[in-house]
């Protein structure tokens, strides 16, 4: 994100990150302590691993879960762009139940699966059981539909 260099016309339905409704959510506990960012930071408003209490956009297998935008990326410098990065070492809350709002990198209809880079844990979609090189089937379910690089709202109460 950087500095703002339009206006539109209508408000963003949200933010990548944000939560998608009320409905209940969980999230990871922490198996001693609390659970921080590995080095090089999280990207909130994508899926995450955990091992042990560091949690890293990059992983084996299904993902922990997803970060949610609370606010809680830094940026130390006031006078640069805007970050979504949570710095290392910095507590990190990993969701793994619940409605939210993530930029998909393909094409989105309701009802798909939404899978998770292994590399950046960027959002894919596409059929259940689907292989998509580079990515994780996720328990979570297309909610809205939406173009490659749009937001949409996914959940895993569907």
């Amino acid at each position: 994100m950087g500095f703002q260099t339009a206006v539109n016309q209508y408000p963003a339905p949200a933010v990548e990150g944000d939560f998608a409704s009320a409905n209940p959510r969980a999230n990871v506990l922490p198996s001693d302590g609390v659970m921080v960012a590995a080095s090089g930071g999280v990207t909130v408003g994508r899926f995450a691993w955990v091992s042990g209490n560091t949690v890293s956009n990059a992983g084996s297998g299904a993902p922990s879960g997803f970060i949610h935008r609370d606010h809680q990326a830094l940026n130390f410098n006031l006078l640069s762009d805007a970050t979504m990065v949570i710095p290392q070492g910095y507590g990190v809350t990993v969701h793994n139940a619940g409605d939210f709002w993530g930029r998909t990198t393909t094409i989105a209809t309701v009802g798909q699966k939404v899978f998770a880079s292994n590399t950046t844990g960027q959002i894919a979609t596409g059929a259940a059981g689907a292989t998509i090189a580079g990515f994780t089937e996720t328990k979570w379910t297309v909610a809205s539909a939406a173009a490659a690089n749009e937001l949409i709202k996914f959940s895993n109460w569907v």
